[in-house]
């Protein structure tokens, strides 16, 4: 006769089968396949054994869900060169263009002034260049007429920052002249006698004397304006210190100026390649075309 089991009765679990059943309980709740894997919420989950089909299922839709996410565009909006192209194509204002008109002498653009003013304490010199005059020839072509100059205005002070132009003494510098306020050297002196009614019965009765001396302590020069005009009963002097920097100033401009005051500027605008290739008349057997050609 067997012995059946009593449910009532309680059964002592010898301490070395709890200790070992703990352990593998730990072992399978720190496992990291269970924990991945499965990801349940419950902690009977822990204790299932590992179910292959499962896991292959769960690591599948995770790589698809990372390979979705890896695969998802991303745009990148870029500059667009629409407002470049809007600026480049954008006509320039009065301030951008250049002073100095590019075009035939037989074009009339909008005239633009110019000039230079220094202001000292005595007085003021405003320079000005004007341009050259052109005469059309038969041929349709333009010549230089009169070569441009630079005007030099002297004002007389008659109170703190304050000058009276009405009284002004004016003189106009030949591009010889120019030349030769280029040239002069830190202790350098030059002076300049104009006569406007030379060749004329009023010959002699307005004489103006400019004057360009060295400062005693080298740092500029001393320019005096000398007017007699016996018409008006007039003999008046203006002189205004120059300081170094501004004879900088002065003879960078005056260097730019000089080739359009000549014209140049006209008959460079004019040529053209093809016209290198034109064959050159001339009278003569000598010239600058011969001279060259040697």
């Amino acid at each position: 006769m067997v012995d059946q089991p009593n449910p009532k009765k309680r059964y002592k679990v010898p301490n070395s089968l709890r200790a070992k059943h703990l352990q593998t309980e730990t072992k399978m709740q720190l496992s990291p396949c269970h924990t991945v894997l499965h990801s349940s919420p419950h902690l009977s989950s822990l204790f299932l054994p590992p179910n292959p089909l499962r896991s292959h299922t769960f690591i599948s839709q995770t790589l698809t869900v990372a390979l979705e996410k890896s695969k998802k565009k991303r745009h990148v909006y870029c500059r667009r060169p629409s407002y470049f192209e809007q600026q480049r194509d954008a006509p320039r204002t009065s301030e951008e263009r250049s002073f100095v008109s590019h075009l035939s002498p037989g074009s009339q653009p909008a005239r633009v002034f110019a000039g230079y003013t220094i202001y000292k304490g005595k007085a003021a010199l405003a320079i000005e260049p004007k341009a050259p005059e052109f005469t059309p020839l038969d041929s349709g072509a333009f010549k230089v007429s009169k070569e441009g100059f630079v005007f030099l205005q002297f004002a007389p002070a008659v109170g703190s920052r304050q000058y009276d132009w009405s009284r002004k003494q004016v003189l106009s510098l030949s591009i010889e002249e120019i030349g030769t306020l280029m040239g002069l050297g830190a202790k350098d002196a030059c002076e300049f006698f104009h006569d406007p009614n030379k060749g004329r019965s009023e010959e002699g009765k307005v004489r103006k004397f400019l004057k360009v001396e060295p400062l005693p302590d080298g740092t500029g020069h001393f320019f005096n304006l000398n007017v007699q005009n016996r018409l008006l009963n007039v003999d008046e002097s203006i002189y205004i210190p120059i300081a170094r920097s501004e004879l900088i100033i002065m003879n960078s401009a005056f260097s730019f100026i000089v080739p359009y005051l000549l014209g140049w500027h006209a008959f460079a605008d004019t040529i053209k390649p093809e016209d290198s290739a034109r064959p050159t008349v001339s009278s003569s057997k000598s010239g600058p075309e011969l001279e060259w050609g040697r």
